[in-house]
Order: C-alpha cells, then sequence, then structure tokens
C-alpha cells in the first residue's frame, strides 16, 4: 500500500502542476494581443528596466531549477548507510573487541583465548567495497539536467525600452517581446503575436519528427498545450520564417522547465534496493531472536557468561551472509560483462535485476518497432495501381533539386535505385538536364523542377502536399488518357489519399506539365495548369524482427506498451503489421481529462499510447507502477527523460540524445527488442544467482545455529567453538564466490522475478532445521559411540572425572571434545556445501540439473579443505582432534540420508509455496 501511496502522490502532484500550466496556457492562446499586453503589463514596445524587474519578482528568473547536489563527503557517507551495512558494522565493532582486544589483554591474564583479526577484515573488507562500489555508481550519475540545460544557453533578440536588444537566455521575463527568424531557438514559452510562414521543430519536446507551423489568431480551448497553433515552447527551434512573440512562461513554469525538474529528482526506488534491504531486515530479525538465545542458554549452562558472550557474537557473524554484497556485486559485474557483450551497456548494475525483474515495456514507436527510415512504399497514378512512370517523375524531382533532400526524397531516390526492382530506373540521371528550379518554401508547400529529355523536350515535376497540389492542377492522367480534373476526381483523389492517410501513410501529390515558361521568367506563377500523375506514400516500415521479439518478450512474462508522440493513425498501422492489438488505443488529449485513479484503471488494459507529451509518458508509468508492475521505458530523446527517471530501469540507445543517455540505467548498442529480451533473460539469471546465494546461505547459517543452540542446552562443553564457527562460515563463503557463474534452469527464466523477503524467512524455517537433523545425529554418534570409542575407552564424557584424575583427566577432555568438534566442523561442512547442489535447482541434482564447472570445483575443494583441517596443524593449533578413518564409513551415510532429506523438503516446500528460489 505504501508503495501505491507513494507513487499516487508523485502522480497527483504531477498532474496538479500540468493543470496549472494548462490554464495559464488557456488564457495567453485564447486572448487577444492587447488583453495580453495589459494582464502581463507589457505593450508593442516592450518592457523598460522597472518593468523587468518587477516581472521579475512576480513571475520568477527565466532560470530552470536543478537539484541540489550533495557534497562528495554528503554522498560517500551516503553510500555506506544501509541496513546490511549497518549489520556488518555493528559486528566488526563488537569482533574488534571480543577477537582482538579481549584476547590480547588476556594473555597476560589467566584466560588464553584465539587471538585473530580474521574476522575483522573480511566483514572491513566487505563493507568497503559495497560502499564504494554505491559511490561511484552515484557520482558519475545525476548529470542529465547539466546535460538538458546545456541545450538552452543561447542569447535571443528582444524589444526593450522600445528598441531591438540582444540579451542572453536567463534574463529574458514573462512580458517581454521575443524577435523570432530561421536558427533560433525559442527562449521561453510563447504566445505568437505575428508570424510570417513560421514553422518550428519541437521533435524534441514531443516526438513529433515532422515541424509544425505556428500562428498568431487567436484559438479556442485545447486539451493540450501542445495543441494550440499560437504557442511555441521552450526548448524548440524555428527553422523557417519569422515572427514575434510574447513570454508568457519562464523556468521551471515551462513545459521544458518541468522536464528539467523531472530528470533532477531522484531515481525511484526500485525493487532492487528495496529487496536487499528487506533481506537485510530478515537477518536483523532472526539474530535478535538468536542471539540472546544463544547466550542466555550458554551462560546458563555453561556459568561463563564471559565465553557466552563472545559465543554468542560469533552466533551473529556465522548467520550473517558476510559475503552477501562481494556475492551480489559479482553477480551483477558478471552479468554486466555478460550483457555487454550482447550489444548492451551497464550505467548502474543495480539495474540488472530490476532488467530481469521487468514485466512491462514501455517503448517509443519510431526506431524501436520500426526500421527509424522512411520509405517509399506505394506510387500509384491516379487509379491506385503501381506505376513506374509516377517513380521516374518523382525521382527526377528528388534528384535535380540543389536544395536540402529530407528523408523522403533520400526515399524516392533510394527506391529508383534499387537495381532488383527497378533496373529500367538505373543511370536515368544520366539522360536528363537540369534546366531551372522552383525551390520548396513552407508557403507554397511544394517543389518544382524542370529537366530536358534527350528529344529536347522540356518538362516541369512538381511534387508537394495534397491541398497544394491540387490547387495548381487542371488535369488529371488517368488510364482513359489526360482528363480536366473535375470534381468528382478530385474527390476520387482526396479519398484515396484519406485511406491511405488512415493507413499511417504520409503523402504527397506528383504533378507535371511540358513547355514551361523559359528559364529568364519562370517563378511559382507558372505553377498552374498542371497534369497530376499521382501519389507518393511513404511509411516507417516495421523491422523484421519487431514481431519475433514481441513474442519472445512475451514468452517471457514481458508486456510491450508503445508510448509515443506521434500521429495515432501512424501508430496504429505499425502496430497492426507486428501483430500487436489496437482495439484499445489511448491519446493524450483523454489522458489530460483523467483522474489518477481512471488512468490507472486504463494502463493495463492498453498497449498503445499515442500524441502523448513528456509528462503524460511519465504519469503512464507511474500509473503502471501503482499497479505493482515493474516498468522498463525505452526512450531516446529529451521528451523520454521524465518518464525513464520515473521507470523501474530507463533503457537508451548510443546515439540517443545525452539527456536520455544521462537518464538510463542501461544503454544498448542496437536500437532492437531482441537485444532487450537478451538483457532480460541475462538480468534473470543475474537474480537467480543472487537470491540462490540468499537462500541457502541464510537456510544452512541458519541451521547450523539452531544445531548449536540445542547442543548448548544439552552438552557439557561448547559444541563449536567461535573461531570454529568463523572459519566454516570462510569456508563456505569462498566457495559460494562461484555461484555467479553457475547455470540457470531454463524453466526458471519464463517469468519476471521480483524480491520477496518473505520468502527468505520461510525458506530459512524450512530448510535450516532440515540440516539439524544430521547436525544432532552427529552429535548423537560423536557423544556417545565414536568419542568414547576412540578416547575414553567406552567412558562418556561426564564420567572421566570418576575414572580419571589430573593431568590424565584434563588430556583426555581435551581430546574428547576436540575430536566431537572436529566431526562436527567436517560433517557441517559436508552438509553445508552439499545443501549448495540440493536447492540451487528445484530439478534432481546432477541429474536433471548441473551446476557449473567454477561451481563444482570451489565446493569440492571447500569439502576436501575442511576435512583436511583436523589433521594439520592448524587444526590442532584451534583445538580439532584428527578423526580416524573409520569416521567417514558414517559420514558418507549420513550425507547421502541429508540429500535424500533435503530433497524430499525441497518438494514439499515447491509444493506448497508454489517455487523454491
Amino acid at each position: 500500500m505504501s508503495r501505491q501511496k507513494n507513487y499516487a502522490d508523485a502522480a497527483s502532484d504531477q498532474v496538479a502542476a500540468q493543470k496549472a500550466r494548462q490554464k495559464r496556457v488557456d488564457y495567453a492562446a485564447t486572448h487577444s494581443p492587447a488583453e495580453l499586453f495589459k494582464h502581463f503589463n507589457t505593450s508593442q514596445q516592450g518592457l523598460n528596466d522597472s518593468q523587468v524587474a518587477q516581472s521579475r519578482k512576480l513571475f520568477g528568473a527565466n532560470h530552470v531549477q536543478q537539484q541540489h547536489q550533495p557534497s562528495i563527503g554528503k554522498r560517500l557517507i551516503s553510500a555506506f548507510v544501509n541496513p546490511f551495512t549497518a549489520i556488518l558494522l555493528i559486528l566488526a565493532i563488537v569482533s574488534t573487541f571480543t577477537d582482538m582486544i579481549f584476547p590480547y589483554f588476556s594473555l597476560f591474564g589467566s584466560r588464553p583465548e584465539n587471538f585473530t583479526c580474521a574476522t575483522v577484515v573480511i566483514i572491513v573488507t566487505m563493507i568497503m567495497l559495497s560502499g564504494l562500489l554505491r559511490f561511484v555508481q552515484e557520482y558519475r550519475s545525476g548529470n542529465a539536467t547539466a546535460k538538458l540545460l546545456a541545450m538552452i544557453k543561447t542569447t535571443c533578440t528582444v524589444t526593450r525600452n522600445g528598441q531591438e536588444k540582444d540579451i542572453d537566455l536567463n534574463d529574458v521575463v514573462v512580458g517581454d517581446i521575443v524577435h523570432l527568424s530561421a536558427g533560433n531557438m525559442i527562449p521561453a514559452d510563447l504566445r505568437i503575436l505575428e508570424n510570417t510562414d513560421l514553422f518550428v521543430n519541437r521533435s524534441e519536446l514531443t516526438g513529433e519528427s515532422r515541424p509544425v507551423e505556428k500562428s498568431a489568431a487567436d484559438e479556442t480551448p485545447k486539451d493540450q498545450i501542445t495543441d494550440y497553433e499560437n504557442i511555441a515552447l521552450m526548448g524548440s527551434n524555428v527553422i523557417s520564417g519569422s515572427g514575434l512573440g510574447l513570454v508568457i512562461e519562464v523556468g521551471s513554469d515551462t513545459m521544458f522547465g518541468s522536464m528539467a525538474g523531472a530528470v533532477a529528482k531522484e531515481k525511484v526506488t526500485t525493487n532492487f534496493t528495496k529487496g536487499v534491504n528487506s533481506v537485510s531486515w530478515i537477518l536483523i530479525r532472526f539474530m535478535m531472536v538468536m542471539v540472546p538465545l544463544v547466550f542466555l542458554i550458554n551462560g546458563l549452562t555453561k556459568h561463563d557468561w564471559l565465553e557466552a558472550f563472545l559465543f554468542g557474537i560469533s552466533t551473529a557473524v556465522g548467520l550473517t551472509p558476510e559475503m552477501l554484497p562481494m556475492i551480489v556485486t559479482t553477480c551483477l559485474a558478471k552479468g554486466a560483462i555478460a550483457m555487454s557483450r550482447k550489444k548492451t551497456i551497464v550505467k548502474n548494475l543495480n539495474s540488472i535485476q530490476d532488467f530481469g525483474a521487468a514485466d512491462i515495456l514501455c517503448t517509443d514507436k519510431t526506431g524501436t518497432l520500426t526500421q527509424d527510415k522512411i520509405v517509399l512504399d506505394c506510387y500509384w497514378n491516379i487509379d491506385g495501381q503501381a506505376d513506374d512512370r509516377v517513380l521516374r517523375h518523382a525521382f527526377l524531382n528528388s534528384y535535380f533539386q540543389t536544395g536540402y533532400k529530407n528523408v523522403m526524397d533520400k526515399a524516392i531516390i533510394a527506391k529508383a535505385e534499387d537495381t532488383e526492382s527497378h533496373p529500367e530506373l538505373q543511370d536515368l540521371e544520366n539522360d536528363y538536364v537540369k534546366i531551372d528550379e522552383i525551390p520548396f518554401d513552407f508557403k507554397r508547400r511544394r517543389l518544382s523542377i524542370v529537366v530536358k529529355d534527350p528529344n529536347g523536350k522540356r518538362q516541369m515535376v512538381t511534387k508537394g502536399a495534397v491541398e497544394e497540389m491540387l490547387s495548381v492542377c487542371s488535369y488529371a492522367e488517368t488510364k482513359t488518357g489526360i482528363q480536366p480534373l473535375n470534381d468528382a476526381l478530385q474527390k476520387q483523389v482526396k479519398a484515396t489519399v484519406d485511406r491511405l492517410n488512415d493507413k499511417g501513410f504520409r503523402v504527397l501529390i506528383l504533378a507535371q506539365k511540358t513547355d514551361p515558361a523559359p528559364i529568364d521568367v519562370l517563378s511559382a506563377k507558372d505553377e498552374k495548369d498542371m497534369v497530376l500523375m499521382g501519389y507518393l506514400a511513404f511509411l516507417d516500415p516495421p523491422k523484421e524482427s519487431t514481431g519475433r521479439a514481441l513474442k519472445a518478450l512475451l514468452e517471457h512474462g514481458v508486456t510491450t506498451k508503445i508510448l509515443t508522440g506521434d500521429n495515432d493513425k501512424v501508430t496504429a498501422t505499425v502496430c497492426q503489421e507486428v501483430g500487436m492489438s489496437v482495439a484499445h488505443l489511448l491519446l493524450g488529449e483523454e489522458i489530460v481529462k483523467m483522474s489518477d485513479q481512471e488512468l490507472a484503471a486504463q494502463v493495463e488494459q492498453t498497449q498503445i499510447f499515442a500524441k502523448l507529451t513528456p509528462d503524460q509518458k511519465a504519469r503512464i508509468v507511474s500509473a503502471l507502477r501503482t499497479k505493482d508492475h515493474t516498468v522498463a521505458y525505452m526512450g531516446d530523446g529529451i521528451n523520454d527523460a521524465e518518464a525513464m527517471k520515473a521507470a523501474d530501469i530507463g533503457i537508451s540507445v548510443d546515439n540517443a540524445v545525452d539527456v536520455a543517455k544521462e537518464s538510463a540505467d542501461i544503454i544498448l548498442l542496437q536500437k532492437d527488442l531482441m537485444i532487450l529480451e537478451r538483457g532480460i533473460v541475462e538480468g534473470r539469471k543475474t537474480y537467480a544467482n543472487m537470491i540462490k546465494y540468499i537462500k541457502m546461505t541464510a537456510s544452512s547459517n541458519f541451521g547450523n545455529i539452531f544445531s548449536v543452540l540445542i547442543a548448548a542446552a544439552l552438552l557439557p562443553f561448547l559444541p563449536m567453538k567461535s573461531i570454529h564457527l568463523l572459519l566454516l562460515n570462510l569456508i563456505y563463503d569462498c566457495c559460494c564466490t562461484a555461484i555467479p557463474w553457475d547455470n540457470v534452469d531454463a524453466d526458471y527464466l519464463k517469468i519476471p522475478r521480483e524480491w520477496d523477503a518473505s520468502s527468505i524467512g520461510s525458506f530459512m524455517i524450512w530448510m535450516g532445521p532440515t540440516s539439524s537433523v544430521f547436525d544432532l545425529t552427529t552429535y548423537l554418534f560423536m557423544y556417545f559411540i565414536f568419542c568414547p570409542l576412540f578416547v575414553s575407552h567406552g567412558i562418556l564424557y561426564p564420567d572421566l572425572p570418576a575414572h580419571f584424575s589430573g593431568a590424565v583427566l584434563a588430556a583426555m577432555q581435551l581430546k574428547y571434545v576436540g575430536m566431537f568438534q572436529a566431526g562436527w566442523f567436517v560433517e557441517s561442512m559436508w552438509s553445508q556445501t552439499m545443501v549448495i547442489h540440493m536447492i540451487r535447482t528445484p530439478k534432481i541434482p546432477f541429474i536433471q540439473s548441473r551446476a557449473s564447472a567454477e561451481l563444482i570445483l570451489l565446493s569440492t575443494i571447500g569439502i576436501a579443505l575442511a576435512t583436511l583441517i583436523p589433521f594439520t596443524a592448524v587444526g590442532r593449533a584451534i583445538g580439532f582432534v584428527a578423526l580416524p578413518g573409520s569416521y567417514f564409513w558414517y559420514l558418507i551415510p549420513c550425507v547421502i540420508c541429508y540429500m535424500l532429506l533435503a530433497t524430499s523438503i525441497k518438494k514439499a516446500y515447491i509444493r506448497h509455496f508454489g517455487e523454491l528460489l
């Protein structure tokens, strides 16, 4: 509930700010310039100096707010502040006293003790590794806002005190009159007052690929700010024409400013971070129960409270998986290396697991589903049939123009130069000579070329927008010949264009006429009485791999949703072609009217969202997260940065704008959903190996401590010394360092995986006592049978004083305890290591699922090392006694029985909880 509440509160604040901005822009767009001059206390002559100061005081400066960056010292401290680090730090401090300070001073008294700093060194190393890694990651991130603001560091021309002057963008205030011309960046949100063929490119803000024309006319209220033709937004660029604009919003109140503010916000707390923290709290709760119990039971039964305290601390260390930070870091680093081989760069290591946990992928359409390349799909005559003659004339128009060749010109040329489909059009440019040209402009919205063929015939070829072309055509070339362009033919042409537009095509009209005016008098006035030839229809086609990728993602439990600022018809056409459902398509103008609750109810059942603003993309992502989805967002523009911040994981591409790459957690070297599918699988492998270590280590350690707790209550001596427990833990953890390289069952990779701390607690309770059964069996065997047989001639430990005395008694007791502890140490290591293979997979180990070679090797080495220690000088130094060979006649059947029981309990656990890991 808290997660849903946090997201809902953030979304509500976002919606409130959006509505306030919408209200202010609505007023500016729907009122006359005279009313706006009065409202903003300005005039056509601009502001004077006192008015500038007053405006800055009322509306603020034109500064986009940035998040305050903490000092390096604060960042360094925060990198070490988390529950698990706190556990390790407390244990390190206590271990410093118990393992180093107390033993050192006791050397001069009557209580010698093992003096070792190994525990402290291990724990401190883990703390330093995990903290420093986190610090480096966070220090390298957080530059997105600076990258965004760097894009708008420029000057602009305003009218002040009746004169034009150039000022820094930061000095612009509400009420300024701004002069606009081609190449200018819009310095703030403006209401257009005058315009002459004013076209603005705002693709970075909205995702629209085409420029939009701006008008000075008053408008009626619109649902979205981006729908107003008389409003120009900060951060967009003038690509042609000129105009005047009145500043109505500055700084953080602009749409651009709201995006920068969202990018500057702290990244949402992801499932990975919550998961690791929840594991820490589970361990803390177990420690708070187990450590006092061990302390009290040992103190009451052995009457040595200092020894009981030391053993209690060792229990806490033994219960803690000290290698967790290293194992997690190694798993993530190994995953990052594996992903880099698959054209994926990981900026934030923690994001790898979130990648695997994602069940929703939100992405733009362009370049993801599509080839990000406009192609000429149809070159039809008036009758709607493919016609190479139409393509030939279109090629001449595009090839011979001297101006900027846009994506449609390039698509026409590429289609005509395709040797396989159009061999007859090869080297066509060599057969014609360019005579003259009437360049494209946004008022006429067409381009004309005059060429001469080998026979000396001159011909004007014109292509352009539909309405503008129909206005200069008097005839049409049909299958029955050239006919006057009457009303019926015009309706036919418009119906065909509408049909193509409904399918998402961008349509141009092609026309020609023979013997135009001579070169020296040719002008735009000669674009008349032309013959309509046909249609040129363009589309950004889907990638061949898109359908397979969407299917592969769905098979792995990931639903893809399209969030785009592009036209809904184009989006629907592309999505249909790749097999996505377009039955329920939601538009930005509909979303703006929805409450948070209404939107949350819609987002799960809607797969396609079109004509979105940047804040609407972020709002959709937040709504999905309130429904407990783990959301990945893939984008490459400024308009995607806010949504990437709102998602669990932000994904960008290598050729994206800097802001998007800085906001991203993962960067793809190729914009392809198939790469994403491979990355998701790798993320799940990483999570699988991390959760393996946590569950098997926590349960194994808990089993050991549980066994120690029972033995401590019943035995007349400690079942295992502090140093034994720490050494056992160290060898086991070293074996576990191979877990990041372990194999993962294919079945496990099929669905998203989220952290579930409650499953760790239940796993410990189920599997821990399983090992304790055989620990206790070993306890009974060693205490009642083996040690009396090989040490005390059949006499039990409590009865030794009745049969021996003095030095003989002391030696006999030491040997009895030493052999007991050695036997239990070896059995614990065998069972603890074998459990890795038993519970790393729900299948039958070694037969249906085999561990990696690295894990098999290290676990074998760990067992061998622990088995040899009692026979070495190191073993003797820490109190062990060499075990007779007959001990292994007990050990091997014991371990086999343990494996069988562990398998049975594992199957029962799976039946009860549904899965093992």
